[in-house]
């Protein structure tokens, strides 16, 4: 396999040195805040809407999502893209009828609305349920399959990719909410540029196997070769059908799943739980935007690797234990990206993971300090040591997520 050139370090370093020095002007400008809890927890009345829709499609979009959807695309096309293009649409149920009930009550977390629903004791646990989650399940996950990517197409000790997202991830979460927020726009900047040029790449590739050139031509090639890549609704007799069950799903359970994940998710809401309605309204529609704009970052390059591949290329590259392995598409097509290139697409590879690892942190972190901490450990607790408790909260997440990932993930050989 191709590895990183000087170049593509150098392209990379610039992203990190970009991410850190922004993210330090930013927290310096406001540095004499940082010991209110709410402005470090949700940067209450700092984010501006493009800050907290970027915001929210950094935390979204990981390297699973990445390399998963695209080998979805490979697998069975643009149908995959209803994940998307349907969280697009609860993005904007969310917005206009979630967001006024909690900004009106002043809800900071998920677990403080059903104490205000409820009870302690349902709020309580659920606060232990979503911490769960995240560090074990949200957060391992996010920081080792992160970790095996970066490893793989840096070939940098995979121990060590870990521990640098980890750390990156720490800096960038203890400035706070907006830290994060305002970080997550060049996040965002780099996820998209890198991968618009991987899509470039592959359409390109389409258009030249086929002895002409020009990105449209790609695309046209692209729909003619693979027709059956681009229907969005499935039947029983295709074999996808199981993995999208027709129009069931899209008017079903896909429903149920969006909006818990978009609506009672504090991993998400907590972008927009600290700014006024009109502003928090209007990232949330930013968000859905970009939403709509993911398919052409992960979906079209796996349909391109598919048609590639079904005319001779990537043969041996696709195989994993003798069988073709749908989620090696993105990786595949990221090695034939030309140098410098390929340190961009590397930048926004590592950009989705870090911005998806530093929201995680940071939602564990609001929900251990706000709804554990002040509520049962200590109820006279100051602001100081709130935003103190919260930033050792990350510190001790993500190394519990760097001690419990090796053990309950396993690398691919």
């Amino acid at each position: 396999m191709q590895k990183l050139t000087s170049l593509d370090y150098g392209v990379f370093f610039v992203y990190f040195i970009i991410v850190a020095t922004y993210g330090y002007w930013i927290y310096n400008r406001k540095r004499k805040l940082q010991s209110d809890s709410k402005d470090f927890f949700l940067a209450e009345g700092s984010l501006t809407w493009w800050a907290i829709g970027a915001s929210l499609i950094a935390s979204n979009i990981s390297a699973e999502q990445m390399i998963g959807m695209s080998g979805n695309g490979f697998k069975m096309g643009l149908a995959i893209a209803a994940y998307e293009w349907m969280a697009a649409a609860t993005l904007i149920v969310v917005a206009v009828f979630f967001l006024p009930i909690y900004l009106q009550n002043k809800i900071y977390t998920m677990p403080q609305f059903l104490r205000q629903r409820y009870n302690n004791t349902v709020a309580m646990i659920m606060a232990v349920f979503w911490l769960s989650l995240y560090v074990i399940v949200n957060l391992t996950s996010i920081l080792f399959l992160g970790a095996l990517a970066v490893s793989t197409i840096s070939g940098l000790n995979f121990t060590l990719c870990m521990v640098f997202l980890a750390g990156f991830a720490i800096i960038i979460t203890l400035g706070g909410m907006k830290v994060i927020g305002y970080t997550d726009v060049i996040q965002v900047f780099f996820l998209v540029l890198g991968g618009l040029a991987t899509t470039y790449l592959a359409l390109n590739l389409v258009s030249e196997h086929f002895n002409t050139t020009g990105t449209m031509k790609g695309l046209g090639f692209l729909m003619s070769e693979s027709s059956d890549h681009f229907h969005m609704i499935f039947d029983q007799s295709n074999p996808n059908y199981v993995s999208l069950p027709g129009l069931t799903v899209l008017i079903g359970a896909m429903w149920v799943v969006n909006l818990n994940y978009w609506g009672c998710n504090q991993y998400i809401t907590q972008r927009a739980l600290g700014a006024d309605l009109p502003t928090a309204r209007t990232g949330l529609l930013f968000a859905a935007f970009l939403k709509l704009l993911m398919p052409v970052i992960v979906v079209l390059p796996g349909i391109a690797a598919f048609v590639l591949w079904k005319n001779g290329m990537f043969q041996q590259d696709m195989l994993a234990g003798g069988e073709i392995n749908p989620d090696r598409a993105y990786p595949v097509l990221l090695n034939l990206l030309p140098t410098g290139l390929k340190g961009l697409s590397f930048a926004a590879l590592t950009a989705a993971v870090v911005a998806s690892l530093a929201g995680k942190a940071n939602s564990i972190s609001t929900i251990f300090t706000l709804d554990i901490y002040k509520n049962f450990i200590n109820k006279e607790a100051t602001e100081k040591s709130l935003v103190w408790t919260g930033r050792v909260a990350v510190v001790v997440a993500m190394i519990l997520a760097i001690i419990i990932a090796p053990q309950v993930y396993q690398k691919p050989m």
